[in-house]
């Protein structure tokens, strides 16, 4: 498998399919590309029919956009989803509402893994945003997470979805209740997103 990729500062979307593969322990080819550049569309379009990054390419297959590419994973690993129906309904639903919602928090408080800003971006739908997503962790953790520090126990999509959200809260300083901190402290100390973070910082180097 072949994982199109843009910048690891910026690119929130090439996180989240790129963070399920190394969760499932996947070898596969990154092919990043920079964004902002005066080839970057013609360089994705390569790749992707969409013109955006991530991309997935597993043999004839190509896949275009993170959450389908979550899915299409988790039909190879079936545990990326939730086992109960009831939490699994639930995770899909808010891996849905992060794909397509949050406009002011993405606006606002863009991702960028290693600046800190500290209060930056605090608009009154900023902030709102923040209280649901908080909101959404805490009664995740609170009914499906006792067999695991992840939103659902055990490491899921709805985790990825949520993933650039962490970067952003720190990047942000924002203040959190107990329960979401832990949630964001334990996502930014995996292995993977201490790797994303790294290559984040040496693309900035360069």
């Amino acid at each position: 498998m072949k994982l199109v990729i843009g910048d690891r500062n910026y690119s929130s979307w090439s996180l989240r399919p790129w963070l399920v593969l190394k969760q499932m322990g996947l070898s596969f080819e990154e092919i990043p590309i920079r964004l902002r550049e005066a080839g970057t569309k013609a360089e994705i379009l390569k790749y992707s029919p969409s013109g955006k990054v991530p991309c997935l390419i597993d043999g004839e297959i190509v896949v275009w956009d993170s959450l389908a590419i979550c899915e299409y994973l988790a039909e190879k690993k079936p545990s990326l989803w939730p086992a109960d129906a009831k939490a699994r309904a639930e995770a899909r639903a808010i891996s849905a509402e992060m794909h397509s919602g949050f406009m002011a928090l993405r606006h606002d408080m863009p991702m960028e893994v290693h600046a800190y800003k500290p209060h930056d971006g605090r608009t009154a739908t900023a902030e709102a945003d923040i209280a649901r997503i908080v909101s959404i962790w805490q009664s995740c953790r609170k009914r499906f997470g006792q067999g695991g520090p992840f939103l659902f126990g055990e490491f899921s999509v709805a985790d990825a979805m949520f993933a650039p959200v962490a970067w952003r809260f720190l990047t942000y300083a924002v203040s959190l209740p107990p329960e979401a901190r832990a949630w964001v402290d334990m996502m930014a100390a995996l292995p993977a997103m201490q790797a994303w973070r790294a290559g984040a910082i040496a693309e900035a180097a360069e």
